[in-house]
């Protein structure tokens, strides 16, 4: 889930950041640059894992600013193709569930990700698996779930945040720069709840046969 990427960057300190050391500074101000946005292919940065280069810093003409080229380790978040992933149950509707990663992203999970049959119910705002008549499985709304990331979408930004007509009316939102597709339709997969005993089940089962066996109630198949 979390790799290091190595980037070559040009980083500007402040004069108010002068009365700390030439690390921290340089520190301080990748971070600021990189920490919690998103690097077109390469993922989430989170922080700087170490700092490998640095030029010495030369002062910008009647800004103050002091220029340096860096080459440092970031620590990125960038799930891999198949990774199993904990997440939380944020929203839903009819094209799928939103997943909280409980660390600033998320994940989609589109409805043909869902295990068959699976249906949205509007009223409950939450989709239902009914694999057979009678059974229910609900994907409630905060949730502990397991899922799988199949694949991520990357698109281009506009400059512009928010683009508003004459009137001063919304008319264009910037997307998301990074979307993480991800499915809970396998065994083990979904609500952990569903799964949770299974294993004690099975073992219970085992120990009553066991016993049988002892006492001589049943006998062993050739």
């Amino acid at each position: 889930m979390f790799i290091l990427t190595t980037i070559q960057d040009l980083v500007q300190i402040t004069p108010e950041d002068f009365n700390k050391t030439s690390a921290r500074a340089i520190k301080d101000a990748i971070n600021v640059k990189y920490s919690n946005k998103v690097v077109h292919k390469v993922g989430l940065c989170i922080c700087m894992w170490d700092l490998l280069k640095a030029s010495e810093g030369l002062i910008g003409h009647g800004t103050g600013l002091v220029n340096v080229n860096v080459e440092f380790r970031m620590v990125v978040l960038r799930p891999f193709c198949g990774e199993i992933l904990h997440g939380r149950i944020k929203s839903a509707n009819s094209e799928g569930m939103v997943i909280d990663l409980d660390f600033t992203y998320e994940v989609f999970v589109p409805h043909a990700n869902l295990f068959d049959p699976s249906e949205y119910d509007p009223q409950e705002n939450a989709w239902i698996w009914r694999p057979e008549p009678g059974n229910e499985f609900f994907f409630d709304k905060g949730e502990t779930v397991l899922l799988r990331i199949v694949r991520e979408e990357w698109f281009d930004q506009k400059p512009s945040i928010v683009q508003k007509d004459e009137q001063g009316n919304v008319v264009e939102r910037r997307g998301v720069p990074w979307r993480i597709i991800g499915a809970m339709n396998t065994s083990g997969l979904g609500p952990i709840m569903w799964w949770e005993g299974q294993e004690g089940e099975e073992g219970g089962e085992e120990e009553v046969e066991q016993q049988l066996l002892e006492n001589g109630d049943v006998e062993m198949e050739e």
